[in-house]
């Protein structure tokens, strides 16, 4: 069943303010939250809050929402032991409405956190190791872990899960997709990309999935959108610039960029015209409609809207009032949300 959400971004917006529109969104009739884990934001301008701290918080204060980050990296900041803890306390919070996404991570927080960062295939192996140290925590008892990268001894969440946690694999190129299908519980990816590239996220994660033996279409697959939902163009594409250009250059999840100026330096390179193509700007809600359809219509089944700037509230209320009613007219298979 495929749900609508709403992608928070903590790089741009100051905590209590997120929270708000998280709280917002749930009570407008978003079916699910997604937020940025960063150390760092991707450009001075921006924020940074601890997203774990955050997460308790909006579970406190929402009652249905579908709640997680998207994503966290459990292998350098973080021992995937604590991250095992972390999403166990908040399913508490949220039962049956909390979700792990994993990723490889970027130079941006983990390099600049530890001083440490392996080469993807690398970070790929121990995210793989994580996930396998997170999976064993949560099925309760002892732990003692023997791994290349972590070690627990009689490790125990005294605190276990409520409910099972799916675990969102991260894959943002179709050479990774597999991996996301055979080791996740689901995919995790962003737009902006061609939509024959999409589908060949889709189809090499469906290919991992059954590899493993697994059903992929009992898998969930989440994108976010980046929308703006306004005939202002030019402000539109500002703001996205102003706080996320450079998350629009593929060559930052891999080097050791790791400061936000310098992210904001190489996100200076990206023009105009990427943004438009990475992008629905528009008033229409139609036109928003159409490109929602195309991303559902591809396979996948969690969309997170993402939109920039400082009109968030407001672009959430009308959002929900105008563009996802359409959306859900049209996908008969779309959940109504839970008021």
């Amino acid at each position: 069943m495929v749900k609508l959400g709403l992608k928070l971004g903590p790089e741009e917006y100051p905590p209590v303010d997120l929270l708000e529109y998280a709280v917002i969104a749930e009570d407008a009739g978003f079916e699910a939250i997604d937020v940025s884990d960063h150390f760092h934001p991707w450009a001075e301008a921006g924020n940074a809050c601890y997203i774990w701290t955050w997460l308790g918080a909006a579970a406190s204060r929402t009652s249905h929402v579908l709640i997680g980050p998207g994503v966290t990296c459990p292998i350098l900041r973080y021992h995937p032991s604590i991250i095992a803890q972390a999403a166990a306390t908040l399913d508490n919070f949220a039962p049956g409405r909390t979700y792990l996404g994993v990723g490889t991570g970027k130079a941006l927080n983990e390099y600049a956190a530890t001083g440490v960062w392996p080469d993807y295939n690398e970070r790929q192996q121990m995210l793989l190791e994580a996930i396998t140290l997170i999976r064993e925590l949560w099925e309760g008892g002892y732990v003692t872990f023997d791994g290349a990268w972590y070690t627990t001894r009689k490790a125990k969440l005294y605190t276990p899960p409520k409910s099972r946690i799916p675990i969102i694999v991260s894959s943002l190129v179709p050479e990774s997709a597999a991996f996301a299908g055979t080791y996740g519980d689901g995919l995790f990816t962003l737009s902006g990309k061609p939509m024959e590239t999409m589908r060949q996220i889709i189809d090499n994660f469906e290919h991992g999935a059954n590899e493993a033996n697994k059903d992929p279409i009992d898998m969930p697959r989440y994108v976010e959108l980046n929308v703006a939902y306004t005939k202002d163009t030019k402000s539109a594409i500002g703001d996205f610039k102003k706080y996320w250009a450079g998350a629009y250059v593929p060559a930052l999840f891999n080097e050791k960029i790791y400061t936000p100026a310098r992210s904001e330096q190489n996100g200076a390179m990206v023009g105009d015209d990427t943004i438009m193509q990475m992008a629905c700007i528009s008033d229409d809600p139609e036109e928003h409609a159409a490109f929602a359809q195309q991303y559902i219509d591809a396979g996948f089944t969690h969309l997170f809207f993402h939109a920039a700037g400082p009109e968030q509230a407001r672009f959430i209320r009308d959002y929900a009032k105008d563009v996802l009613p359409i959306v859900r007219q049209r996908n008969t298979r779309v959940c109504t949300p839970v008021r």
